[in-house]
């Protein structure tokens, strides 16, 4: 594995022709931690992660992963210097196989004994997926296919991992062990945003957070502050809804 990554996003301001979407977002994912975006659906959880990969370029601020500036490299680049992007929705490719999805997590690497290696560590982590090596990946389960997409996620070797709506479609069984994986994730030295709606889980597992609104962090802390936030409790524990986004 790389070593843990830290995130610094500093002031960014985003948006798509002329409408901003970010306002003035600030927030620190520190190294080897798990750092929860909350918010509701448009709130610009989705923004931030594009800015963050190069996909829609900040207009104000800056953003620095392990204290180097990324803001304004292209994405392939920020890639390389070791983040790795769980997209929302898992899509994973239908009509490859589990082992063939893997290998395009590690398309970047030219070293056929390394890539052999971080497969084996995405087996040992996900033993199912070693039954399901030569199975098509569009006959998986919500919940392999998941797995699949973890995993895929880890062959690049990131120092940060970002995760985006790790729970969206799954049953509540799939959802827990979901979780459990990336918290294990994270104790073997990998630093995660966990982009999620499912806040109650997310809180469970995450050291610190934010709550994104209208494009603004409204609320951050630990996961034990969130949890008594007012902004938070008014948000999703006063009526029990959570939305995605």
């Amino acid at each position: 594995m790389s070593s843990a990554l830290g995130l610094d996003v500093r002031g960014i301001r985003v948006g798509y022709d002329r409408v901003d979407v970010l306002q003035d977002v600030s927030l620190v994912a520190p190294p080897g931690e798990i750092t929860c975006l909350l918010g509701a659906n448009g709130s610009g959880k989705s923004t931030l992660v594009r800015a963050v990969l190069g996909l829609t370029p900040p207009r104000e601020g800056e953003i620095l992963l392990g204290g180097k500036r990324i803001s304004g490299l292209p994405t392939h680049q920020i890639v390389g210097l070791g983040i790795g992007a769980i997209p929302e929705g898992r899509r994973v490719f239908p009509k490859l196989t589990v082992e063939e999805n893997l290998r395009t997590g590690a398309y970047l690497l030219g070293d056929r004994e390394l890539v052999s290696q971080r497969m084996a560590n995405v087996y040992e982590t996900f033993p199912r997926l070693r039954e399901r090596a030569s199975q098509l990946a569009g006959t998986l389960s919500g919940g392999e296919q998941a797995m699949v997409s973890i995993g895929r996620g880890l062959m690049g070797s990131p120092g940060l991992l970002i995760i985006d709506e790790p729970s969206l479609g799954l049953s509540p069984k799939f959802v827990k062990e979901n979780f459990q994986v990336i918290r294990r994730i994270n104790e073997s030295g990998v630093s995660v945003l966990l982009v999620e709606q499912n806040v109650h889980q997310t809180l469970e597992v995450s050291h610190r957070g934010y709550l994104l609104s209208g494009g603004r962090v409204v609320a951050s802390g630990t996961a034990a502050e969130l949890k008594r936030h007012p902004e938070l409790v008014a948000a999703y524990f006063g009526d029990g809804q959570t939305h995605g986004g």
